[in-house]
């Protein structure tokens, strides 16, 4: 971003954009929550008036070990990280490096909340970072016609940066000051030019949004369900929080940025709510709403019949097969957003184990063609009979470990043909091949949690509260 394009300012109007010294920042971590999770890996970029000043990367060490799904997600491996410092001694540099500065993320809520997590953990003050968030500012300057989402990938795309993002800490900073400049282009035709003014902007809210905050004013202050409703005591959108009140009165705030909130919020003419005795009930409680009322403005959870299994199928041959729900009579996997990323998994499975994947019933006594698959190697022909039963149940028994148990033979077998395609200089299908590994992993760590908690016949379950009780659940 030249300094030319932007207009000098009066001083007492603000600092122009151009003064101002960034650090873009993006991190890796073990997890989504702050709370339960560490970060592995923090990648920062200190810029100035469209210059890149200085950079920071380094790998971090976590406590626990990295989840396999996240290592092969990000490329970050126990074995890379063993001899990296430790938080307590990666953080004060980063602190450091960006002293004085305002921080930039994309989606800037994960990433402060991590890093004020670990000024916690690591008995640092938690400094009062003034931040910029990309995907915010995204949501207001760009539209539909422009990009498909504000995923930092395809603003990468929209925005060239030198290297798209990889889930690497300084790989995704580097794109996302690439974003940034591009968005920096963009506010100039809002006649954003200062630091002052882009806060404003992106702080914007209408006014007839801002007077429907009475519709918050009667709720309840602790945790519940509330349900907005229209004209027509159609429910339009259902949610839930720990603080009914706060969460709903945010609608009407410029904390509350996405585009399809504020026609919902437009739309609305009453809101409801339920009071539960604690954050679990009240994500039931969510779920069940949701489902019940199938609400156009939530995205989650309204259509659990679609959701997609793959069983193991009880006849002589068993193979995966794809069904719409899970029931006690098998093995299964899932549940999966769509068929197609079923596919990805049932792909990943297949890879590595070699179950037939004809849809006909076979039979020990009616022997029938072979087809292809048996010439690639990719199955033992228990159609016509080469395989026995017998034989073959030692596919279906490594299948059902994989799925509910040890994924590691899916994890090789995905690891040597990625590793293969990528030496061919194939990487677009050995990207396929990761994604296909990513969506089984998914699918089998959340089968294996969920398993293991339904299958206790009663479950009392305590969470401590900030208040210093606990909440308890049966």
């Amino acid at each position: 971003m030249p300094a030319a394009q932007l207009p000098v300012p009066p001083a007492e109007l603000g600092r122009p954009l151009r003064e101002v010294t960034f650090v873009v920042v993006d991190l890796e971590t073990t997890g989504s929550r702050a709370a339960d999770s560490e970060i592995t890996e923090i990648g920062a970029v200190k810029i100035r008036g469209g210059e890149v000043l200085a950079e920071l990367a380094t790998l971090v060490r976590p406590d626990a070990p990295i989840p396999p799904f996240i290592s092969v997600l990000t490329g970050i491996t126990d074995a890379m990280v063993a001899t990296a410092p430790r938080i307590d001694a990666a953080l004060p540099t980063f602190l450091e490096f960006a002293h004085g500065s305002v921080l930039v993320a994309h989606n800037a809520p994960f990433d402060l909340g991590f890093l004020r997590e670990a000024c916690i953990r690591c008995g640092h003050p938690v400094p009062d970072w003034e931040h910029l968030d990309t995907l915010r500012i995204a949501r207001q300057v760009l539209g539909r016609d422009e990009t498909p989402n504000h995923k930092l990938a395809s603003l990468a795309r929209l925005f060239p940066a030198d290297a798209g993002p990889c889930h690497r800490a300084l790989a995704d900073a580097r794109a996302t000051v690439a974003v940034l400049h591009g968005l920096f282009e963009r506010l100039g035709g809002f006649g954003v030019t200062t630091l002052e003014e882009l806060h404003g902007f992106s702080r914007k809210v209408s006014p007839a949004r801002r007077r429907k905050r009475h519709l918050a004013d009667d709720l309840p202050t602790g945790p519940g369900v509330y349900i907005f409703r229209d004209s027509s005591d159609r429910p339009l959108y259902v949610g839930t929080s720990r603080s009914v009140r706060a969460r709903v009165r945010s609608y009407f705030t410029a904390g509350e940025p996405r585009q399809r909130m504020a026609a919902m919020v437009a739309s609305a003419e009453r809101v409801d709510a339920i009071s539960c005795a604690h954050a679990l009930e009240a994500q039931v409680r969510e779920v069940r709403l949701i489902a019940e009322h199938k609400p156009p403005y939530n995205r989650r959870s309204r259509n659990p019949e679609r959701a997609v299994y793959l069983k193991i199928t009880d006849e002589p041959y068993p193979r995966l097969s794809r069904v719409r729900a899970a029931r006690d009579d098998g093995t299964y996997l899932g549940p999966f957003p769509s068929m197609a990323v079923a596919d990805l998994a049932a792909a990943a499975i297949h890879e590595a184990i070699p179950l037939r994947q004809c849809a006909t019933r076979l039979s020990p006594r009616r022997p029938t063609a072979a087809c292809a698959l048996v010439e690639l190697g990719r199955c033992g022909a228990p159609c016509d009979g080469r395989e026995s039963p017998q034989e073959y149940a030692r596919h279906v028994a490594a299948a059902v470990t994989a799925i509910t148990a040890d994924p590691q033979v899916v994890v090789d077998a995905a690891r040597v043909r990625i590793a293969t395609l990528a030496a061919e200089q194939r990487y677009e299908d050995a990207a396929v091949v990761r994604d296909r590994l990513l969506a089984f992993l998914h699918a089998s760590q959340r089968l294996q949690r969920l398993a293991a908690l339904t299958g206790v016949a009663e479950m009392t379950a305590a969470a401590p509260t900030d208040e210093g009780g606990w909440d308890i659940a049966v």
